[in-house]
């Protein structure tokens, strides 16, 4: 089906199921999103909505209506498409309720592929008076893929390697790259021919070392926004691994627009689903200034 029959680059007003089964099966590339938390925010205002997210009576209802809704966006992935999914946990009765793993595993028994479980980092999270156990600092973001044979293209995210960088104790640097028999410190990878009668051009990759499942991510603002605002530095590296220029990104629980956004600074396009038409609107505005700009062409 043409792009254009999709109404790509534009940010919808309703439930995610409901807009979902208006898309044509597989007509996104990658799903890049975050829910609304279990049991946190009420973003629909002093009126319930039977259609928000996150307000269900149980952790069991919460888990299942997530399942329904991404059983929706598994139709209309690409059978090589991949699923980024952000989710943070929630205490009740002063326990953990382990939410962001029991989602995981449920979509897994629905016939999702889990390939990676990514640790977000914040740096900057906010202090906390409990006194019964370390703050919170951290979220995951776990990579789901439609089909074995899916796109992950890892050219594209890869990190610096820290052998050669500042925080490296390697004697000698970048002294040892190239040269047969240059070894790490001292007793590192000790007994390993392989590496130690090699050549460090070979055995280091020339873009970087293969992204690991830590993120440091510092927490983003937005003024007028959301509560939850996705940082654009934690989006982009799923964009950029699960999609390619002129590739179609989703975010069913757009929020602000943040996916949006980053999307078209990528050169992809987006479909935005938001419940909250005053965040949905948020959403139109930050998006249409970078259509303006002609970044997203």
């Amino acid at each position: 089906m043409a792009f254009e029959a999709l109404e790509l680059d534009r940010v919808h007003t309703g439930s995610a199921v409901d807009v979902l089964s208006t898309l044509p099966s597989k007509c996104v590339n990658t799903v890049v999103t975050s829910p609304p938390y279990f049991g946190h925010r009420k973003y629909t205002g002093e009126f319930d909505s039977v259609d928000e997210v996150g307000r269900e009576e149980s952790v069991g209802d919460y888990v299942q209506r997530l399942v329904k809704i991404f059983e929706e966006v598994r139709r209309v992935l690409r059978d090589d498409g991949t699923l980024w999914l952000n989710l943070g946990d929630t205490y009740r009765a002063n326990q953990l309720l382990g939410v962001p793993w029991r989602v995981a595993l449920a979509l897994q028994d629905d016939g999702w592929l889990l390939r990676s479980d990514i640790i977000w980092h914040k740096p900057n999270a906010m202090p906390s008076s409990v006194k019964t156990r370390p703050t919170t600092d951290d979220e995951y973001l776990f990579l789901f893929a439609k089909s074995e044979k899916y796109r992950y293209f890892q050219d594209a995210i890869r990190e610096p390697h820290k052998t050669f960088g500042a925080d490296s104790k390697m004697k000698g640097g970048r002294n040892h790259f190239g040269k047969r028999g240059g070894t790490p410190e001292a007793g590192k990878n000790g007994g390993d021919s392989n590496l130690h009668d090699g050549r460090w051009d070979q055995a280091f990759h020339p873009l970087g070392r293969n992204r690991r499942t830590v993120w440091s991510v510092p927490l983003s603002k937005f003024r007028g926004a959301h509560f939850a605002v996705f940082p654009e530095a934690l989006i982009s590296p799923c964009i950029l691994a699960g999609s390619q220029v002129g590739d179609v990104v989703l975010d069913p629980f757009i929020g602000s627009g943040t996916t949006g956004l980053v999307a078209l600074r990528h050169n992809r396009h987006f479909i935005g689903v938001e419940l909250v038409e005053e965040y949905a609107e948020i959403a139109r505005n930050r998006t249409s200034v970078v259509q303006v700009e002609g970044l997203g062409n």
